[in-house]
C-alpha cells in the first residue's frame, strides 16, 4: 500500500493555521516594500557547486539537500536565499535592496519548531553601510511590534571577534573553530564548551567575553559596535551587546543580529543575519523564520468569508456573489440541503451565511445568519452590504 504521509521532516499546511500564515507574511512584506525593498523569486534547485560556494565547512551548507537530474549534473536544493545575490546583485544600481519570500531546505535532524522545509523572509541590502545596518533593525524591531512579539535584539562584530582572537593568541587554523564554540554559549551548558575550548588552548575566552561593554571599548573594532547602537537610538531601537555573538555562517564580515523572544521559552533565535560580500560589495541582511514566528504570535486572521445557501434562487445567488466578490468579500456558493450547509459553515469557520429563497425574494430582503451568535436578521442589500462591509469599487 502506497504510503501517502509527507516524508520526514515535511508537512502539509492548511487551514486555519495556512491563512494565520498569510496574515503574518503580509505584516512581513508590507514593512519590506514600506522601506524600499523589491521582490524577487529564484529557483529552488541549483548546481550543488554554486550552493555550496566558499563555505562548505559550515553547518547549514553541509546540511544541503543533494540531487541530479537525468543527464546526471549535480544539483542542490538551496539551503538560504543569500548565496543567489551573487547572480541578482551582477549590474545593478548600488544599493540593491531585495527582499525574498519562500522555501528553504536543509538535510538536517529533525527538531521540535523545527522541519527540513521551512519558509524564510529575507531582506538583504547590497552596497551597505552601518547606517542600513541600523535600519534594517528598526525594520526588524517594527515587524515584531506589528506581530505583538517581545523580543531582544542581540548585536556583535565579525571584526571585534577576530580581533580578540588575534590578541589572545589563538593559532589562525583553529579561530573558526573557536568562534563556532564561543557562539554556544547562551544555547547550550557552559561547562561543555570549556572542554571543548581546551583543545585549542582558548578556554579563556570565556570569562573574556563575559565582561562588561566597557571592557571592549579598547579594541579598535569596537568602534563599528558603537557607531551601530548610536544609530538605533536614532531610529529608537534597543539593541542589546553579546560579545560571543558570532551565527553559524563563516562569510559575515562586520555586524552580526540574533533575534530571541524576550522571556520567552523558545530559546532558538526567530530572525538572524549580518554583514557580508556579494561579489566584493559590502553587504547586510536580515531572515525572519516564518514557521517559528507562525507558533509565536497569538496574531489571527480576520475571516470575511461568507457562506450564500440557495434555494432554487440559483441567478440571483451567483448575481449577489458576484457583488461580494467585487467588493473583495470572499464568498462560496452551496445548494439546496440546508444542514449540509450548514455544517460545510462550520467546519470552515464561515461564521457569515446568507439565505437565498422564495421568502428572501419576496420580501426584497436575505436573511442574514451570524454563526457565532446565532442571531438571524432580514437585510435588504444596501444594508447587507453595509454589514459586510463591502468596498466600493
Amino acid at each position: 500500500m502506497t504510503n501517502t504521509e509527507p516524508a520526514k521532516g515535511f508537512r502539509d499546511i492548511e487551514g486555519k493555521e495556512a491563512q494565520k500564515r498569510i496574515v503574518i507574511r503580509n505584516i512581513i512584506e508590507e514593512v519590506f516594500v514600506r522601506y524600499g525593498f523589491s521582490p524577487a523569486e529564484t529557483p529552488v534547485i541549483e548546481y550543488e557547486e554554486f550552493v555550496r560556494g566558499e563555505n562548505s565547512g559550515d553547518e547549514a551548507v553541509s546540511d544541503t539537500f543533494k540531487l541530479s537530474d537525468r543527464g546526471k549534473r549535480k544539483l542542490a536544493l538551496r539551503y538560504e536565499f543569500t548565496f543567489q545575490l551573487k547572480r541578482l546583485a551582477k549590474n545593478k544600481k548600488l544599493p540593491y535592496r531585495r527582499y525574498q519570500i519562500g522555501s528553504i531546505f536543509r538535510d538536517e535532524p529533525v527538531k521540535e519548531n523545527r522541519f527540513r522545509q521551512f519558509t524564510q523572509c529575507d531582506i538583504d541590502i547590497v552596497g551597505s553601510t552601518i547606517k542600513e545596518e541600523a535600519e534594517v533593525l528598526k525594520m526588524t524591531s517594527e515587524i515584531f511590534e506589528k506581530l505583538n512579539i517581545e523580543v531582544l535584539i542581540n548585536i556583535n562584530n565579525r571584526k571585534l571577534l577576530n580581533e580578540i582572537i588575534k590578541t589572545e593568541k589563538i593559532k589562525e587554523q583553529d579561530r573558526e573553530a573557536v568562534i563556532r564554540e564561543l557562539d554556544k554559549l547562551d544555547k547550550i551548558d557552559e561547562k561543555e564548551i570549556k572542554e571543548s575550548l581546551k583543545k585549542y588552548k582558548a578556554d579563556k575566552l570565556i570569562e573574556l567575553v563575559k565582561k562588561p561593554v566597557e571592557y571592549f571599548q579598547k579594541y579598535d573594532s569596537y568602534k563599528e559596535i558603537k557607531e551601530l547602537i548610536e544609530t538605533c537610538n536614532f531610529y529608537g531601537v534597543e539593541v542589546n551587546f553579546m560579545p560571543f555573538l558570532a551565527r553559524g555562517l563563516s562569510y559575515y564580515n562586520g555586524g552580526i543580529f540574533e533575534v530571541k523572544v524576550k522571556d520567552g521559552e523558545i530559546k532558538e533565535s526567530i530572525a538572524g543575519g549580518g554583514s557580508y560580500l556579494v561579489n566584493g560589495v559590502q553587504s547586510t541582511g536580515i531572515s525572519f523564520g516564518l514557521d517559528r514566528l507562525d507558533k509565536l504570535t497569538d496574531i489571527e486572521s480576520d475571516n470575511k468569508s461568507v457562506l450564500i445557501i440557495s434555494f432554487g434562487k440559483d441567478k440571483e445567488s451567483i448575481e449577489l456573489a458576484g457583488k461580494l466578490r467585487d467588493g473583495e468579500i470572499p464568498c462560496t456558493i452551496m445548494y439546496g440541503k440546508i444542514s449540509k450547509a450548514l455544517d460545510y459553515a462550520n467546519a470552515y469557520g464561515i461564521n457569515k451565511v446568507i439565505f437565498l429563497g422564495d421568502e428572501e425574494m419576496k420580501k426584497g430582503k436575505f436573511k442574514f445568519k451570524d454563526m457565532t451568535s446565532g442571531e438571524e436578521i432580514m437585510l435588504s442589500e444596501a444594508e447587507l452590504m453595509k454589514k459586510l462591509e463591502v468596498e466600493e469599487k
